[in-house]
């Protein structure tokens, strides 16, 4: 008899759409898309994991600046070891809590590298803090959140999807429809930001440092001090050198130019890469600048994403460009 997949009784009978023009579709969840492993990893998650109060939970949107972050907090908190990021990419240094820790619904092996110099574990995730486990809600454990201007998001994503050849093909005409009308992995995206932004406000003091990729771009060595100061280990007044060294390492140029970071292989899940979803690191770096999204998106488009921008963020006190 031919086992049944974790969670299949909770999944199945959930709402579907197909994204892509193609399968698998897209599941909805307690208001949010996602693919099926994903939610596997998610229920998972909530079953599993039991988190430290020292814990960092690296919270994002996918391609709001995630890598680059998990290079920044990675080197903030292990400065001796930061060197190691030429030669590993940040995604093996820190895993994904529902696409490596809990992939196909239960708990894994870790795949990372386990390379630390502090008792300070920093993990990922890409839920919305809507649907983190009750575990991390309740515990002591600090978030760091990034996002990103929604034009410049969607065409990050559209880009990743038509860069790594195992992802159903996706028109940028579809991305855009995506993040307007909610329907996206992980979407709707700008629930995912309010999530955070709401906690930021109204959870717990010094919980959730919340950070735009715009903002970190524009002042990336102030932003590391203050996520130095955030994290408990604080950069003293003569450490100008230490946190001008994390900026280069960390740069978009540097990281790259790593030579790890040039392959095109696609990495699989499941004991043989980072992540459910196969991808090559290669595609993680692709401009990394600000406004690109003008190259790219028609008028119409970017007349779509404002307005719906401009609804969803209304009153919030939040302001994506």
């Amino acid at each position: 008899m031919e086992e049944s997949e974790p969670y299949e009784d909770l999944i199945n009978p959930l709402p579907t759409v197909p994204f892509g023009g193609s399968p698998p579709p897209l599941h909805q969840y307690k208001g949010f898309w996602f693919r099926k492993q994903t939610i596997q990893g998610l229920l998972a998650t909530h079953d599993h994991f039991v988190p430290l109060p020292t814990d960092v939970l690296l919270c994002s949107f996918q391609k709001t600046g995630t890598t680059w972050l998990k290079s920044l907090l990675f080197s903030i908190i292990n400065r001796h070891l930061k060197d190691s990021l030429l030669s590993i990419n940040p995604h093996f240094l820190i895993p994904s809590l529902e696409l490596t820790m809990y992939t196909d619904g239960k708990p894994q092996s870790p795949l990372f590298i386990e390379k630390t110099s502090s008792s300070c574990r920093i993990l990922s995730t890409h839920l919305p803090y809507q649907l983190l486990p009750p575990s991390v809600k309740d515990s002591d454990c600090k978030i760091v959140y990034i996002t990103r201007n929604p034009k410049d998001f969607i065409v990050s994503f559209w880009h990743f999807m038509v860069s790594n050849k195992h992802h159903h093909p996706v028109s940028l005409e579809e991305a855009v429809d995506g993040i307007c009308t909610g329907v996206l992995p992980g979407g709707p995206y700008f629930n995912h930001v309010l999530g955070y932004w709401k906690e930021r406000l109204e959870g717990p003091s010094k919980r959730v440092f919340f950070l735009t990729y715009e903002d970190l771009k524009r002042n990336t060595a102030g932003h590391v001090r203050r996520l130095g100061e955030f994290l408990g280990c604080p950069f003293g007044v003569d450490d100008e050198n230490e946190v001008d060294e994390i900026v280069r390492i960390c740069s978009f140029d540097t990281m790259r130019n790593v030579e790890v970071n040039k392959d095109e292989k696609l990495l699989g899940a499941m004991g043989k890469s980072i992540s459910l979803v196969p991808f090559s690191l290669k595609s993680l770096f692709r401009k990394g600048e600000v406004g690109d999204h003008e190259n790219y998106l028609s008028q119409e488009m970017i007349e779509c994403i404002d307005k719906v921008a401009k609804e969803k963020l209304s009153g919030s006190g939040l302001n994506l460009g």
